[in-house]
């Protein structure tokens, strides 16, 4: 069982983090290759490409001029305390995690990323921006997604192979990302599951917000249950949520969580 997560825009790379092993990415001579791009290109470029600020821009230029491999110790962290948005707050490793919890991760959890392709939770990496929807052109065609091609699905098809437990993958990834995976070359169920809160008025729907914690807090805790079966999944019930079956399909679970639950 695979567990796919999105990265994040927020990054944290000055809070302490504890002491853990680490991996290097296993696709970074393609991550290099697309920081020579990037180092390519000039501020207003990059603000122009990615839709941000001239300051913004200007710090990334930085980023890029720097990044080097093999990375300088000190500067590279692991992934999953890298990224600090609202998924990964959700996640909150940092808090939960213990070593045999990492091991666990590792095994089971993958982040897809724009610059590196694929990443296991203690992949060390280095600050960055470079969204996976980028329409950056370079020599393998005009998008991350031609960049990537099948590379992505290659590494999770093997790291499928290898993880305990079915064969299946918990899509908690955006669309922007898992659009760059091969669903029908992995060789796996994908079940993608689904959170929804309730108002006040008892309206259920989908809040940006807190579907991208749930995807967190529901990554944690199948990785602290161990989880290996879809069955497991219905399971989860943490930050209030419940599994509805009556709105489920079997590759859409739906978790919903009520007003009064939401805290």
């Amino acid at each position: 069982m695979l567990i796919l997560l999105s990265p994040a825009k927020a990054l944290d790379f000055d809070t302490f983090v504890p002491k853990t092993a680490s991996s290097l990415p296993r696709l970074i001579d393609d991550a290099a290759a697309l920081a020579e791009v990037m180092k390519a290109k000039s501020i207003s470029e990059l603000a122009k490409l990615s839709a941000i600020s001239a300051e913004l821009a200007a710090l990334n230029a930085e980023r890029w001029a720097e990044f080097r491999v093999p990375f300088t110790p000190g500067e590279a962290r692991p992934a999953i305390f890298g990224f600090n948005g609202d998924v990964y707050q959700g996640l909150a490793a940092r808090d939960r995690f213990g070593t045999a919890d990492f091991t666990e991760a590792q095994k089971t959890l993958r982040i897809l990323s724009g610059l590196y392709g694929v990443l296991r939770p203690l992949d060390l990496i280095l600050a960055y921006r470079l969204e996976m929807g980028t329409r950056l052109a370079t020599e393998r065609g005009a998008n991350l997604y031609q960049w990537w091609d099948g590379r992505i699905t290659d590494l999770l098809r093997a790291d499928l192979a290898e993880s305990p437990g079915a064969p299946v993958v918990i899509n908690l990834a955006s669309t922007e990302y898992f659009t760059a995976v091969q669903p029908h070359r992995l060789a796996a169920r994908v079940i993608s599951p689904r959170f929804e809160d309730t108002d006040a008025r008892g309206q259920r729907k989908v809040v940006s917000f807190y579907a991208k914690r749930a995807r967190g807090e529901l990554a944690a805790w199948l990785i602290a249950h161990r989880a290996r079966t879809p069955k497991a999944l219905l399971g989860f019930d943490a930050a209030g949520y419940r599994y509805d079956q009556a709105s489920s399909s079997p590759d859409q679970p739906v978790f919903v969580r009520s007003f009064a639950d939401r805290g």
